[in-house]
């Protein structure tokens, strides 16, 4: 999986990459289509060409480096649309590759316990259920935290979740104590043998100091039935959020230790390109992106699929 052409990609995935981030290659094509006036790459097109990359959300300094790069290759030389995006692509793909990690659960650690933060609104439980369903059709036994207790919605669509893929799940009042019911449902995943916990988490940015202290209490709390707990902190992020999507990295950044990325709602934004930025910015592992509402559109993130369909290739 390391051609940028497409060699060792899944078909099925990547069309459904395609189908899932058009407006994003309509964006990126048409900024690289209105560089190409002439069809050479002088440093007035490249200039213009940079503009592009920006607009299309791919932050100053990833643009910029892959301008660098086009430039040192293919200066002054004759290129087609088709050419740059292919090139673009491959540099695309070669900056992610290192970022690519499927979200695993470790055998040794039974059960691996997964944080799940993020904005409301990004997706995060509908992720959270969509993660549940592909572990438990792996073959693993999984347990469902509701410990965003502040939002009853939340806890009724994380159930409906879980019961839709066999989960088993864990709840408190609404309003309750969202560290107890984290405590509560390690207990049970503890005792049941679970193979998986995965634990929904509030998204309240507004009160950065009262967010800090929930969560660092789960994080207590699990680390006195498991000190190695959580394994994984994964944080949720809206693609149509565009360049706010850093912001949201910098926050929970700053409130935990954030250990992977997963990006939503990719299929309903022109602005894909923003998932480049962060990478380029926070260096934290990519886990999974979705491209539309069922299971399968929550898929493990490759960087070359990603690559070709976001340019286009």
């Amino acid at each position: 999986m390391s051609d940028p052409r497409g060699a060792g990609v899944r078909p099925g995935l990547l069309a459904r990459l395609k189908a899932g981030l058009a407006r994003s290659a309509s964006t990126f094509s048409d900024a690289i289509a209105s560089a190409l006036g002439s069809g050479r790459l002088d440093q007035a097109t490249l200039d213009q060409l940079e503009e592009g990359l920006i607009a299309a959300d791919l932050g100053v300094p990833t643009a910029a480096a892959l301008i660098a790069g086009l430039k040192e290759e293919r200066l002054g030389k004759e290129a087609s649309a088709d050419e740059v995006r292919a090139v673009l692509a491959g540099r695309i793909a070669a900056r992610l590759a290192p970022l690519a990690r499927p979200l695993a659960p470790d055998p040794a650690r039974k059960p691996h316990v997964i944080l799940v933060a993020g904005v409301n609104g990004t997706g995060k439980t509908t992720t959270i259920g969509k993660l549940a369903a592909r572990f438990k059709a792996e073959g693993h036994r999984v347990v469902l935290a509701a410990a965003d207790t502040f939002r009853a919605a939340a806890i009724e669509q994380l159930k409906v979740w879980s019961d839709r893929a066999g989960a088993t799940f864990v709840a408190g009042a609404v309003g309750g104590d969202p560290a107890g019911v984290a405590f509560e449902a390690l207990t049970r995943a503890m005792a049941e043998g679970a193979d998986i916990l995965i634990v929904d988490t509030a998204g309240r940015l507004q009160n950065k100091a009262a967010l800090m202290e929930e969560l660092a209490k789960i994080v207590r709390v699990l680390k006195r039935l498991e000190p190695s707990a959580p394994h994984d902190v994964v944080l949720v992020l809206d693609a149509t959020t565009g360049q706010n999507a850093i912001g949201q990295v910098e926050v929970f950044q700053s409130v935990g230790a954030v250990s992977g990325l997963i990006m939503t709602k990719l299929d309903g934004t022109a602005r894909g390109g923003v998932l480049v930025a962060i990478a380029e910015k926070f260096k934290l592992p990519i886990h999974a992106i979705g491209v539309g509402e069922t299971i399968e559109d929550l898929q493990p993130f490759e960087a070359d699929s990603f690559a070709r369909a976001l340019t286009g290739v």
